[in-house]
């Protein structure tokens, strides 16, 4: 498939949406003192008790120095706390705080909130193809990567 226009075609396209989706997102979550861009580390703590900043980087597709700038500033604002880990002492574990894990269920609205208004007007098949088809595209990318 061929695009005589660059805004016409596919990667415009997404990179257009992430951008959107981003600023919405931003905007929903300042009220509750977060970034959209912290997203990604509330997740993946919310589904484990702690990890290393190299793995959360990794499951949060985040490069080292930024996340540690990412993580210092949720340390900071007291979403996560840093303990030493048992095996290793060089090493700091980074778990939820409470005050993190409290506001789990808001921002989940909140990005729900995004997600529904994003998909407005698309019908159950249409957004499992989206679905589909993106989940495709990030496995070509990320195998470039590799």
């Amino acid at each position: 498939m061929k695009h005589s226009e660059f805004g016409s075609a596919p990667a415009a396209l997404i990179n257009i949406a992430s951008r959107s989706l981003s600023r919405i997102n931003d905007r929903r979550l300042r009220p509750l003192g977060l970034t959209f861009a912290q997203m990604p580390v509330l997740a993946a703590l919310s589904k484990t008790d702690a990890l290393s900043q190299k793995e959360l980087a990794v499951l949060a597709r985040i490069e080292q120095p930024s996340m540690a700038q990412l993580l210092a500033r949720m340390e900071r604002d007291g979403l996560v706390r840093r303990t030493p880990d048992p095996h290793d002492r060089r090493v700091s574990l980074i778990s939820l705080s409470e005050t993190g894990l409290a506001k789990l269920t808001r921002v989940q609205s909140a990005l729900f909130e995004t997600n529904d208004q994003a998909l407005r007007g698309f019908s159950a098949e249409e957004v499992d193809l989206l679905v589909a088809l993106l989940r495709r595209l990030v496995t070509n990318l990320e195998e470039d990567q590799a």
